[in-house]
């Protein structure tokens, strides 16, 4: 007989390069972490210290599977980042170990359902259906760092039907890698199974169903979605 009342949920997990798989525990992203883009936000990049939101861990999308577009919004954007899987957890790691605590990296989106979000932050309201909703997190193949290092430079960029929409560079992170890790750190203990995106440049806009998601960060390799109807 079991012990669950109900079937528990699948495991989400993120393919890695090998073959074998990497389990999701929580996904954390940080907010405004490029200057250009928190320009393009209304905000001020130099006076504001980094703050992070969630997903639920089953918004992961992988394998360049077509996303629905979602429901109550007519106003869907991407915005293509760096993730971080955390393979060592700990609380107040400081900042020159909180590399040890990443196990790889992956190019991924955060989708966002802009106009519930506008409408959430004039209300004072907070920004979960926003950003957390199904499939709203796609995500590309996991690379471990003992291969490619921790990128501290590189090109990232998004292009909608072959037209290029966002681009940067890692090293324009107003935060970079560890100093995130480290700080998110304080806030909550990280854990093995933890994903951090690590936020997007400029250019983020909308996009409808038909529309094909390119996206690459020079090193660390590319997340593909097509928006689909519901």
């Amino acid at each position: 007989m079991s012990d669950f009342v109900i079937q528990p949920p699948p495991l989400a997990v993120v393919p890695v390069e090998d073959g074998r798989g990497f389990p999701v525990r929580r996904i954390f992203c940080v907010g405004r972490n490029y200057a250009a883009h928190a320009r393009e936000m209304g905000a001020d990049p130099d006076r504001e210290p980094p703050f992070f939101f969630a997903k639920p861990a089953d918004a992961i999308l992988t394998q360049g599977a077509d996303m629905p577009y979602p429901p109550q919004t007519g106003d869907l954007h991407h915005e293509i980042e760096l993730v971080a899987a955390i393979g060592r957890g700990g609380a107040d790691i400081p900042a020159d170990m909180a590399l040890d605590h990443v196990w790889g990296y992956a190019a991924g989106l955060d989708m966002t359902r802009r106009d519930l979000q506008g409408a959430a932050k004039k209300a004072g309201r907070p920004w979960d259906m926003g950003k957390g909703f199904d499939h709203s997190a796609p995500i590309g193949t996991l690379v471990p760092a003992s291969r490619i290092g921790h990128p501290g430079t590189g090109r990232i960029e998004l292009k909608v039907n072959g037209t290029l929409r966002q681009q940067g560079d890692v090293a324009d992170l107003i935060w970079g890698i560890a100093e995130t890790v480290s700080y998110l750190s304080s806030l909550v203990r990280l854990a093995p199974g933890d994903l951090i995106f690590t936020g997007t440049p400029e250019g983020v806009a909308a996009v409808g169903p038909g529309d094909l998601l390119e996206g690459s960060i020079e090193g660390v390799g590319t997340v593909t979605t097509r928006i689909v109807s519901r």
